[in-house]
């Protein structure tokens, strides 16, 4: 089969879909990813083969100023901020997409749940699609808090009720997006969505989250599928001086590829390792120049990029914006997360971290250097959070991660055929 992808351009989506990619091109069969022209080295790094559209809408370098931009912005700002950059992404998927899939020979769609016009282009060519949830899974029920707050789960009434306002609300911040969907689907002649479930697969949705990180579910269609991190190779070519490992217990610390620019996060982050007995490995993704590295607290160990999942596998706690990968790979070895979410559903994503108990979690409007350093102090001290991650690893592992994801798709699939 010829598959093709569906995807926001950014990494944190498209490294799993190239893990799941390769995979399948392993088994026989073609991935395209199909997507503006600044992502086109990153999908062919990831081994997978490349459909361009978008090229007046999003020319070269819009990219990046785009995330400069994103990267600047916390909380709110941030979400209207990047709902404005899915409108766009959604508008050009909508207009040039299937004349691309057509021209490629695509004939079956791996759309991320993120990119509800995805399912919309597979309807209007009539060929198949399977729903990818890299992030958060966006799947409703009434106990389950809308995937950009806080709050935790919970079934009584009053918790019920606030989580029906939150999704008005998320429906309200999201118009934007939809309202395009919808638009396109009526010019297609295509029925308009009743509620954003109508935009996920009924073959197959995966998630790369395992069943124990999330909240309890009772409603989730039977097409629903928790496979745990789509991961590829363990190593991703980075280097790192291994050599300044000092033996003491390593607290590994990365905001990402998109707020890396919290400068001010990274200096509390080395001030509260500073008064620990721990080393900190800090991967600034390009936010800190030199000057910035050398004004760092203590002694880190200050890289653009680090080998992330090697480096984790050998620390005590992983320090985090609440980045869903990243809490996926500190989980995968059983390491505690200490969460400080930024935006987005971060937020959401802490809370199931200290649902599950691997991990406590700090807001970034309330951290100081001396809370963190308490929170983090916690984490080493109580055995209780590691076994938690450990069950966790133990829940990663028994999940299947891409080989059951990429089993999954072949079945649902020939089996559609």
């Amino acid at each position: 089969m010829h598959f093709g992808i569906i995807s926001p351009p950014v990494s944190g989506h498209i490294h799993p879909f190239g893990a799941l990619g390769r995979e399948l091109i392993a088994r026989g069969h073609r991935v395209t990813f199909v997507n503006m022209s600044d992502v086109e080295a990153q999908a062919r790094a990831e081994g997978l083969e490349f459909a361009r559209i978008g090229e007046e809408s999003h020319p070269a370098g819009s990219l990046a100023e785009s995330l400069r931009e994103l990267g600047r912005r916390r909380g709110l700002a941030a979400l209207r901020f990047t709902i404005q950059a899915i409108r766009g992404t959604t508008e050009m998927v909508c207009e040039e997409a299937p004349l691309a899939i057509e021209r490629a020979g695509i004939e079956t769609l791996l759309v991320d749940q993120t990119e509800p016009a995805g399912g919309s282009v597979a309807e209007h060519l009539g060929m198949p699609f399977v729903t990818i949830c890299n992030a958060l899974p966006l799947n409703r029920e009434a106990g389950v808090p809308p995937p950009f707050t806080p709050w935790c789960y919970g079934t009584g009434w009053v918790r019920r009720a606030r989580n029906a306002l939150g999704y008005r609300v998320y429906e309200s911040i999201m118009s934007p997006v939809t309202d395009v969907v919808a638009r396109f689907r009526k010019r297609q002649g295509l029925p308009r969505h009743r509620n954003p479930e109508d935009s996920f697969s009924t073959l197959a949705q995966i998630s790369q989250m395992p069943k124990a990180l999330d909240f309890p579910r009772r409603e989730l269609p039977s097409a629903f599928h928790y496979t745990g991190p789509l991961r590829g190779r363990h190593g991703d070519g980075s280097e790192f001086p291994w050599e300044r490992l000092n033996g003491r217990p390593l607290i590994y610390a990365s905001l990402g590829t998109l707020q890396h620019s919290q400068k001010g996060i990274f200096q509390c982050f080395a001030e509260a390792c500073a008064g620990l007995d721990a080393q900190l490995v800090l991967a600034h993704c390009g936010g800190l120049d030199v000057a910035g590295i050398h004004s760092l607290a203590g002694d880190p160990i200050a890289v653009h990029y680090a080998p992330q999942r090697e480096v984790i596998s050998k620390s005590k706690i992983v320090l985090t914006h609440a980045g869903l990968n990243t809490v996926l790979d500190a989980l995968s070895f059983g390491v505690p997360v200490m969460a400080v979410p930024i935006t987005y559903e971060q937020p959401a994503i802490a809370a199931r971290v200290r649902w599950s108990g691997a991990g406590r979690s700090l807001p970034s409007g309330e951290l100081t250097a001396a809370r963190l350093r308490e929170n983090l102090s916690l984490l080493l001290k109580d055995p209780a959070y590691a076994r938690n991650a450990a069950l966790m690893a133990d829940s990663v592992q028994c999940a299947g991660g891409t080989r059951r994801a990429a089993d999954i798709i072949e079945r649902v699939c020939r089996s559609d055929n």
